[in-house]
């Protein structure tokens, strides 16, 4: 599938949020309880951090025929922070493509390690990019616990 990679922006926050709750609620719903979902995918409604993450973090987006598939975004020069793929794009190689262009920006900033927190549904995803696990932890967002796994990669 043919995507389009550019910077994100402002006016992208609306269809960000949205695949944002929507692969939560649709995806991520097979490795969370509803309660979990519920308040992890309440995360979209934050327009304010959803505005400083394009701002202050390296923050792309893909395109398909004038819509954004996914998105993805990197703070400190080497931290993964995020990576989304529309629910209706997922194993087309969207989530590969956005991940490469992310790594290679790691690589430009002069980094040689990348690393990410990732959730338990896109482990696999992360592990057959070669990632390593380096521990699996808890992690608190509004008051709940939520399981996944911080990973690392020698780029």
């Amino acid at each position: 599938m043919e995507v389009d990679i550019r910077q994100a922006t402002l006016e992208d926050i609306p269809y960000i949020t949205s695949i944002f709750r929507d692969t939560i609620v649709h995806i991520n719903s097979k490795d969370y309880s509803d309660k979990q979902i519920k308040v992890w995918s309440s995360g979209a409604n934050d327009i304010d951090k959803w505005e400083e993450r394009i701002n202050n973090a390296y923050f792309i987006v893909a395109v398909n025929r004038d819509n954004i598939v996914g998105f993805a975004y990197l703070i400190k020069g080497y931290y993964f922070d995020g990576l989304f793929v529309h629910k209706d794009f997922q194993h087309k190689g969207v989530g590969t493509h956005l991940m490469r262009i992310i790594e290679s920006k790691v690589i430009s900033e002069g980094f040689e390690i990348i690393k990410s927190d990732v959730n338990k549904t896109a482990l696999e995803f992360f592990e057959n990019q070669y990632y390593d696990v380096a521990k699996k932890q808890m992690k608190n967002y509004k008051g709940m616990n939520f399981e996944n796994y911080l990973v690392s990669k020698e780029l």
